[in-house]
Protein backbone atom coordinates (compact mmCIF):
# COMPACT_ATOMS: atom_id res chain seq x y z
CA UNK A 1 0.00 0.00 0.00
CA UNK A 2 0.72 3.62 -0.73
CA UNK A 3 1.98 5.36 2.37
CA UNK A 4 1.04 8.51 0.67
CA UNK A 5 -1.87 11.11 1.01
CA UNK A 6 -2.87 12.97 -1.91
CA UNK A 7 -3.01 16.79 -1.16
CA UNK A 8 -6.31 17.55 -2.68
CA UNK A 9 -8.73 18.22 0.16
CA UNK A 10 -10.36 14.78 1.60
CA UNK A 11 -13.92 13.73 0.76
CA UNK A 12 -16.45 13.86 2.50
CA UNK A 13 -18.39 10.89 1.63
CA UNK A 14 -17.84 8.22 -0.38
CA UNK A 15 -20.17 5.34 -1.12
CA UNK A 16 -18.71 1.91 -1.84
CA UNK A 17 -20.76 -0.24 -4.72
CA UNK A 18 -20.42 -4.08 -3.79
CA UNK A 19 -22.55 -7.22 -4.50
CA UNK A 20 -24.04 -8.68 -1.36
CA UNK A 21 -22.20 -12.52 -0.87
CA UNK A 22 -20.33 -12.88 2.47
CA UNK A 23 -17.19 -12.61 0.42
CA UNK A 24 -17.99 -9.60 -1.32
CA UNK A 25 -19.21 -7.51 1.55
CA UNK A 26 -15.97 -8.80 3.18
CA UNK A 27 -13.78 -7.00 0.39
CA UNK A 28 -16.09 -3.64 0.42
CA UNK A 29 -15.52 -3.48 4.13
CA UNK A 30 -11.58 -3.83 3.95
CA UNK A 31 -11.64 -1.16 1.49
CA UNK A 32 -14.11 0.74 4.02
CA UNK A 33 -11.63 0.29 6.44
CA UNK A 34 -8.80 1.47 4.62
CA UNK A 35 -10.34 4.52 4.00
CA UNK A 36 -12.08 5.54 7.31
CA UNK A 37 -7.70 5.01 8.15
CA UNK A 38 -6.92 7.53 5.54
CA UNK A 39 -9.82 9.65 6.07
CA UNK A 40 -11.07 9.53 9.50
CA UNK A 41 -14.02 12.38 8.86
CA UNK A 42 -15.19 11.04 5.83
CA UNK A 43 -18.44 8.80 5.77
CA UNK A 44 -17.65 5.49 3.81
CA UNK A 45 -20.65 4.22 2.92
CA UNK A 46 -21.40 0.06 1.25
CA UNK A 47 -24.18 -0.19 -1.27
CA UNK A 48 -25.23 -3.15 -1.35
CA UNK A 49 -26.17 -5.33 -5.19
CA UNK A 50 -27.19 -8.76 -6.01
CA UNK A 51 -25.84 -8.91 -9.37
CA UNK A 52 -27.08 -11.24 -12.62
CA UNK A 53 -24.63 -13.72 -11.39
CA UNK A 54 -25.18 -14.38 -8.05
CA UNK A 55 -28.98 -14.93 -9.59
CA UNK A 56 -28.29 -17.58 -11.89
CA UNK A 57 -26.69 -20.77 -10.06
CA UNK A 58 -28.12 -23.68 -12.43
CA UNK A 59 -25.88 -22.88 -15.17
CA UNK A 60 -22.05 -22.87 -15.56
CA UNK A 61 -20.82 -18.96 -16.12
CA UNK A 62 -19.39 -19.51 -19.82
CA UNK A 63 -23.21 -20.56 -20.82
CA UNK A 64 -24.96 -17.51 -19.56
CA UNK A 65 -22.69 -14.45 -20.39
CA UNK A 66 -19.20 -14.88 -18.57
CA UNK A 67 -17.68 -12.60 -15.95
CA UNK A 68 -19.54 -9.14 -16.61
CA UNK A 69 -22.40 -10.97 -15.24
CA UNK A 70 -20.92 -9.96 -11.72
CA UNK A 71 -20.11 -6.00 -12.24
CA UNK A 72 -23.18 -4.66 -14.83
CA UNK A 73 -24.78 -3.82 -11.60
CA UNK A 74 -21.90 -2.12 -10.22
CA UNK A 75 -21.54 -0.28 -12.59
CA UNK A 76 -24.78 0.94 -13.30
CA UNK A 77 -24.88 2.67 -9.92
CA UNK A 78 -21.24 4.29 -10.60
CA UNK A 79 -23.02 5.32 -14.39
CA UNK A 80 -26.22 6.73 -12.21
CA UNK A 81 -23.99 8.12 -9.13
CA UNK A 82 -25.02 6.15 -6.60
CA UNK A 83 -21.72 4.64 -5.95
CA UNK A 84 -18.82 6.51 -6.03
CA UNK A 85 -16.52 2.85 -6.49
CA UNK A 86 -17.10 -0.75 -6.57
CA UNK A 87 -14.65 -3.12 -5.41
CA UNK A 88 -14.30 -6.18 -7.34
CA UNK A 89 -12.04 -10.14 -6.85
CA UNK A 90 -10.16 -8.99 -10.63
CA UNK A 91 -10.23 -12.72 -11.37
CA UNK A 92 -14.38 -11.76 -11.98
CA UNK A 93 -13.26 -8.48 -14.32
CA UNK A 94 -13.72 -8.62 -17.68
CA UNK A 95 -10.48 -7.88 -19.88
CA UNK A 96 -11.83 -5.21 -21.17
CA UNK A 97 -13.69 -2.16 -19.35
CA UNK A 98 -17.33 -0.39 -20.79
CA UNK A 99 -16.36 3.19 -21.97
CA UNK A 100 -16.23 5.31 -18.87
CA UNK A 101 -14.72 2.79 -16.67
CA UNK A 102 -11.55 2.54 -15.49
CA UNK A 103 -9.39 0.36 -12.93
CA UNK A 104 -8.18 3.01 -10.80
CA UNK A 105 -6.54 1.02 -8.01
CA UNK A 106 -5.38 -2.37 -7.24
CA UNK A 107 -5.02 -3.87 -3.47
CA UNK A 108 -2.26 -6.22 -2.54
CA UNK A 109 -2.79 -9.84 -3.66
CA UNK A 110 -3.87 -12.32 -0.76
CA UNK A 111 -2.50 -16.39 -1.80
CA UNK A 112 -3.51 -16.33 -5.58
CA UNK A 113 -3.31 -20.28 -5.16
CA UNK A 114 -5.72 -22.48 -5.63
CA UNK A 115 -7.07 -24.95 -2.97
CA UNK A 116 -8.36 -28.29 -2.19
CA UNK A 117 -11.64 -28.34 0.05
CA UNK A 118 -12.98 -31.87 1.49
CA UNK A 119 -14.57 -33.58 4.24
CA UNK A 120 -12.63 -36.78 4.32
CA UNK A 121 -9.73 -36.34 1.82
CA UNK A 122 -6.05 -34.53 2.37
CA UNK A 123 -5.40 -33.89 -1.08
CA UNK A 124 -6.37 -34.63 -5.11
CA UNK A 125 -4.16 -37.39 -5.10
CA UNK A 126 -6.07 -39.34 -2.33
CA UNK A 127 -9.23 -39.25 -3.77
CA UNK A 128 -10.72 -42.69 -5.12
CA UNK A 129 -11.39 -43.66 -8.70
CA UNK A 130 -14.68 -41.68 -9.60
CA UNK A 131 -15.10 -39.05 -6.57
CA UNK A 132 -16.84 -36.03 -7.68
CA UNK A 133 -15.40 -32.67 -7.42
CA UNK A 134 -16.87 -29.41 -7.54
CA UNK A 135 -15.55 -26.49 -9.57
CA UNK A 136 -16.57 -23.15 -11.00
CA UNK A 137 -14.44 -23.01 -14.03
CA UNK A 138 -13.38 -24.29 -17.44
CA UNK A 139 -9.40 -23.39 -16.00
CA UNK A 140 -9.87 -25.66 -13.13
CA UNK A 141 -11.69 -28.13 -15.02
CA UNK A 142 -9.30 -28.80 -17.21
CA UNK A 143 -6.54 -28.53 -14.60
CA UNK A 144 -8.42 -31.38 -13.08
CA UNK A 145 -8.85 -33.72 -16.32
CA UNK A 146 -5.13 -33.30 -17.22
CA UNK A 147 -3.46 -34.35 -14.11
CA UNK A 148 -6.54 -36.37 -12.66
CA UNK A 149 -8.41 -37.94 -15.13
CA UNK A 150 -9.97 -40.50 -13.29
CA UNK A 151 -12.17 -38.13 -11.08
CA UNK A 152 -15.39 -37.16 -11.75
CA UNK A 153 -15.48 -33.29 -12.33
CA UNK A 154 -18.31 -31.76 -11.83
CA UNK A 155 -20.05 -27.59 -12.20
CA UNK A 156 -20.64 -25.98 -9.05
CA UNK A 157 -21.88 -22.19 -8.74
CA UNK A 158 -23.33 -20.27 -5.74
CA UNK A 159 -21.31 -17.63 -3.66
CA UNK A 160 -18.90 -19.33 -1.41
CA UNK A 161 -21.00 -20.42 1.48
CA UNK A 162 -23.43 -22.11 -1.12
CA UNK A 163 -20.35 -24.24 -1.97
CA UNK A 164 -19.17 -25.25 0.83
CA UNK A 165 -22.80 -26.10 1.98
CA UNK A 166 -22.60 -28.01 -0.94
CA UNK A 167 -19.48 -30.04 -0.49
CA UNK A 168 -20.81 -30.59 3.55
CA UNK A 169 -24.10 -32.40 2.59
CA UNK A 170 -22.13 -34.77 0.83
CA UNK A 171 -22.61 -33.34 -3.14
CA UNK A 172 -18.88 -33.63 -3.57
CA UNK A 173 -16.23 -35.72 -1.97
CA UNK A 174 -14.20 -32.48 -2.46
CA UNK A 175 -14.49 -28.97 -4.60
CA UNK A 176 -12.00 -26.22 -5.85
CA UNK A 177 -11.89 -22.82 -4.39
CA UNK A 178 -9.73 -19.86 -4.57
CA UNK A 179 -7.51 -19.82 -1.61
CA UNK A 180 -7.57 -15.89 -1.54
CA UNK A 181 -11.67 -15.95 -0.51
CA UNK A 182 -11.02 -18.51 2.17
CA UNK A 183 -8.54 -17.08 3.82
CA UNK A 184 -10.41 -13.30 3.59
CA UNK A 185 -12.97 -14.98 5.86
CA UNK A 186 -11.00 -16.75 8.13
CA UNK A 187 -12.18 -19.91 6.53
CA UNK A 188 -8.21 -20.69 6.10
CA UNK A 189 -9.34 -24.04 8.18
CA UNK A 190 -11.14 -25.27 5.14
CA UNK A 191 -8.16 -25.91 2.90
CA UNK A 192 -6.94 -29.52 3.49
CA UNK A 193 -3.91 -28.58 0.71
CA UNK A 194 -3.00 -25.88 -1.60
CA UNK A 195 -2.62 -26.57 -4.94
CA UNK A 196 0.51 -25.49 -6.46
CA UNK A 197 0.72 -22.55 -9.78
CA UNK A 198 3.15 -26.08 -11.38
CA UNK A 199 0.01 -28.28 -10.86
CA UNK A 200 -2.78 -25.38 -11.27
CA UNK A 201 -2.04 -22.32 -12.63
CA UNK A 202 -4.08 -19.08 -11.40
CA UNK A 203 -6.42 -17.36 -13.35
CA UNK A 204 -5.71 -13.71 -14.41
CA UNK A 205 -6.17 -11.27 -11.31
CA UNK A 206 -6.83 -13.79 -9.15
CA UNK A 207 -6.34 -12.89 -4.88
CA UNK A 208 -6.28 -9.52 -6.57
CA UNK A 209 -8.79 -6.41 -5.80
CA UNK A 210 -9.68 -4.14 -8.33
CA UNK A 211 -11.50 -1.00 -7.40
CA UNK A 212 -13.37 0.85 -10.72
CA UNK A 213 -14.52 3.90 -10.54
CA UNK A 214 -15.61 6.36 -13.47
CA UNK A 215 -13.27 7.74 -16.02
CA UNK A 216 -12.66 11.32 -15.30
CA UNK A 217 -13.00 10.83 -11.47
CA UNK A 218 -9.39 12.49 -10.85
CA UNK A 219 -10.08 13.24 -7.46
CA UNK A 220 -11.02 10.14 -6.45
CA UNK A 221 -8.55 8.40 -8.26
CA UNK A 222 -5.88 10.65 -5.73
CA UNK A 223 -7.86 10.22 -2.91
CA UNK A 224 -7.67 6.38 -3.41
CA UNK A 225 -4.12 6.57 -4.82
CA UNK A 226 -2.59 5.20 -0.94
CA UNK A 227 -4.48 2.38 -1.81
CA UNK A 228 -2.63 0.98 -4.68
CA UNK A 229 0.01 -1.71 -4.45
CA UNK A 230 2.20 -1.34 -7.59
CA UNK A 231 4.06 -5.03 -6.99
CA UNK A 232 0.59 -6.84 -7.22
CA UNK A 233 -0.16 -4.04 -10.00
CA UNK A 234 2.65 -4.85 -11.91
CA UNK A 235 2.21 -8.68 -11.85
CA UNK A 236 -1.87 -8.41 -12.44
CA UNK A 237 -1.56 -6.19 -15.52
CA UNK A 238 1.12 -8.91 -17.32
CA UNK A 239 -1.34 -11.52 -16.61
CA UNK A 240 -4.66 -9.83 -17.96
CA UNK A 241 -2.84 -8.88 -20.92
CA UNK A 242 -2.29 -12.39 -21.82
CA UNK A 243 -5.95 -13.02 -21.19
CA UNK A 244 -6.92 -9.65 -23.18
CA UNK A 245 -4.93 -10.77 -25.96
CA UNK A 246 -6.28 -14.05 -26.59
CA UNK A 247 -9.69 -12.97 -25.72
CA UNK A 248 -10.02 -14.93 -22.77
CA UNK A 249 -13.47 -15.58 -21.38
CA UNK A 250 -15.01 -17.88 -18.97
CA UNK A 251 -15.59 -20.13 -22.34
CA UNK A 252 -11.82 -20.63 -22.27
CA UNK A 253 -9.45 -22.96 -19.96
CA UNK A 254 -6.61 -20.07 -19.85
CA UNK A 255 -4.42 -19.27 -16.74
CA UNK A 256 -1.74 -16.48 -16.36
CA UNK A 257 -0.05 -15.77 -13.38
CA UNK A 258 2.81 -13.38 -12.76
CA UNK A 259 5.37 -13.45 -9.66
CA UNK A 260 8.42 -11.40 -8.23
CA UNK A 261 11.25 -13.33 -8.24
CA UNK A 262 14.07 -11.11 -7.16
CA UNK A 263 14.08 -7.65 -9.13
CA UNK A 264 12.22 -9.58 -12.39
CA UNK A 265 8.75 -10.30 -13.32
CA UNK A 266 8.03 -13.68 -14.00
CA UNK A 267 5.23 -14.62 -16.15
CA UNK A 268 3.12 -17.94 -16.94
CA UNK A 269 0.41 -18.26 -18.99
CA UNK A 270 -1.15 -21.65 -20.10
CA UNK A 271 -4.23 -22.50 -22.23
CA UNK A 272 -6.12 -25.03 -23.14
CA UNK A 273 -8.56 -27.81 -24.38
CA UNK A 274 -11.65 -28.21 -21.29
CA UNK A 275 -10.52 -31.85 -21.69
CA UNK A 276 -6.55 -31.42 -20.98
CA UNK A 277 -5.56 -33.20 -24.00
CA UNK A 278 -4.11 -30.44 -25.66
CA UNK A 279 -1.97 -28.16 -23.62
CA UNK A 280 -0.10 -24.84 -24.22
CA UNK A 281 2.08 -23.29 -22.00
CA UNK A 282 4.61 -20.49 -22.19
CA UNK A 283 6.56 -17.89 -20.23
CA UNK A 284 8.98 -14.67 -19.60
CA UNK A 285 10.91 -12.10 -17.48
CA UNK A 286 10.96 -8.77 -17.33
CA UNK A 287 13.11 -6.85 -15.06
CA UNK A 288 11.21 -4.61 -12.46
CA UNK A 289 13.21 -2.89 -9.65
CA UNK A 290 12.33 -3.56 -5.97
CA UNK A 291 9.88 -6.06 -6.19
CA UNK A 292 7.63 -4.04 -8.41
CA UNK A 293 8.31 -0.58 -6.14
CA UNK A 294 9.85 1.21 -9.05
CA UNK A 295 8.21 -1.09 -12.22
CA UNK A 296 7.34 0.38 -15.34
CA UNK A 297 3.80 -0.68 -15.66
CA UNK A 298 4.33 -1.01 -19.48
CA UNK A 299 7.15 -3.53 -18.86
CA UNK A 300 4.26 -5.34 -17.54
CA UNK A 301 2.67 -5.58 -20.08
CA UNK A 302 4.73 -5.73 -23.03
CA UNK A 303 5.96 -9.43 -20.89
CA UNK A 304 2.43 -10.04 -20.98
CA UNK A 305 1.85 -9.36 -24.91
CA UNK A 306 4.87 -11.10 -25.32
CA UNK A 307 3.92 -14.46 -23.52
CA UNK A 308 0.44 -14.58 -25.01
CA UNK A 309 2.40 -13.95 -28.76
CA UNK A 310 4.13 -17.12 -27.95
CA UNK A 311 0.75 -18.54 -26.86
CA UNK A 312 -0.38 -17.66 -29.93
CA UNK A 313 2.55 -19.27 -32.18
CA UNK A 314 1.64 -22.79 -30.51
CA UNK A 315 -1.78 -22.44 -31.81
CA UNK A 316 -3.12 -21.14 -28.90
CA UNK A 317 -6.15 -18.99 -31.24
CA UNK A 318 -6.92 -22.25 -32.61
CA UNK A 319 -8.19 -23.43 -29.37
CA UNK A 320 -10.06 -20.20 -28.34
CA UNK A 321 -11.98 -20.22 -31.46
CA UNK A 322 -13.08 -23.38 -31.75
CA UNK A 323 -14.11 -23.25 -27.55
CA UNK A 324 -15.51 -19.66 -28.08
CA UNK A 325 -17.94 -21.24 -31.58
CA UNK A 326 -19.25 -24.51 -29.32
CA UNK A 327 -20.24 -21.87 -26.86
CA UNK A 328 -22.15 -19.88 -29.19
CA UNK A 329 -19.75 -16.57 -28.01
CA UNK A 330 -18.31 -13.79 -30.09
CA UNK A 331 -14.94 -15.35 -31.69
CA UNK A 332 -12.25 -12.92 -30.41
CA UNK A 333 -11.07 -10.66 -33.05
CA UNK A 334 -7.24 -10.67 -33.01
CA UNK A 335 -5.99 -8.15 -30.41
CA UNK A 336 -3.56 -5.37 -30.48
CA UNK A 337 0.07 -7.01 -28.66
CA UNK A 338 0.20 -3.69 -25.98
CA UNK A 339 -2.45 -1.63 -25.02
Amino acid sequence: MNSETPSTPPPRTLVIASRESRLAIWQAEHVQFALHKLYPSCDVKILGLTTRGDQILDRTLSKVGGKGLFVKELEAALADGRADLAVHSLKDVPMELPDGFTLSTILEREDPRDAFVSSHFASLGDLPHGSIVGTSSLRREAMLRMHFPHLDVRPLRGNLDTRLAKLDRGDYAAIILAAAGLIRLGLEARIRAYLSPETSLPAAGQGALGIEIRAGREDLAAWLAPLHHAATAAAVEAERMVSRSLGGSCEVPLAAYAEWRGGALHLRGCVSTVDGTRVLRAEGSANGGDAGADVDVQAALDLGARVSAELEAQGAMDIVRELSTASGARIPPAASPVD
